[in-house]
């Protein structure tokens, strides 16, 4: 059993954050809230998703796995007003998702889980470094690093933080001390990453205040930050790209 009452907006969000690597997912609904773990087809970008209970007007669920397919569901939401409520309710024998929202009643076929990829195992890195900053400010970055090259360069030295562009005749340097970010743990931190992903990665930090990344020296990078006024958790692992000598 499962039905649930939620913004629209609030919604729209959450689930932007997930489908930026991954078209269909395993949705794990448990009465604490629901999770997702997926990994990109390329094995490049992992997301790990929850939105608990309380990001929810009204949530009643039993533990149970449902099959969605992402695209559906934005395309769904994107014709809703921000401040609607998005009613859902699980039709378990039919395997439907009986939607409402803004007055448009919606049955949605769901996916068999077990078509869509298992659930990865969350690699356990020990990453020295750390750095909390404004999203906007990583997004910014990012988006000038895409006028110059396709990957991105991004490090710790000393106390500074450091995400670096280069292409064949153009550079770009983004450099930030400790004064000018929330917070900072210094370690040895040097990694390259693919613009492809780190571009659509950071479209939803636009508006959050507090983005961790942690960094290690060619290793992936964990970039985490809260969904959903606080309610939710959403964190990618981005694989490093590694430049032959």
């Amino acid at each position: 059993m499962f039905k649930a009452a939620i913004n629209a907006e609030l919604l729209k969000d959450a689930v932007a954050a997930l489908a930026v690597i991954v078209d269909e997912v395993r949705f794990k609904i448990k009465p604490e809230g629901i999770s997702v773990k997926a990994v990109d087809p390329a094995n490049v970008a992992m997301g790990i998703f929850e939105l608990g209970s309380s990001a929810f007007d009204e949530y009643d669920a039993d533990e149970c796995e449902i099959g969605v397919d992402l695209n559906k569901i934005m395309d769904l939401l994107g014709i809703a007003d921000k401040n609607d409520t998005v009613q859902m309710e699980l039709e378990e024998g039919n395997h439907k998702l009986l939607i409402d929202v803004g007055g448009l009643s919606y049955t949605l076929s769901l996916l068999d889980p077990s078509t869509i990829r298992a659930e990865p195992r969350v690699p356990q890195l020990e990453l020295p470094a750390k750095v909390v900053l404004n999203g906007a400010d990583l997004r910014r970055a990012v988006k000038a690093a895409e006028k110059i090259s396709d990957h991105m360069l991004m490090g710790v030295s000393d106390d500074t933080f450091y995400m670096e562009a280069k292409g064949d005749t153009d550079q770009v340097r983004l450099e930030m001390g400790r004064d000018q970010l929330i917070d900072l743990k210094a370690g040895e931190a040097c990694s390259l990453f693919s613009l492809d992903y780190l571009t659509d990665i950071v479209k939803p930090t636009n508006k959050v205040n507090e983005v961790t990344l942690s960094l290690g020296k060619d290793f992936p990078i964990l970039i985490d930050f809260e969904i959903a006024n606080g309610a939710g958790r959403i964190s990618y692992l981005l694989a490093p790209r590694i430049e032959s000598d």
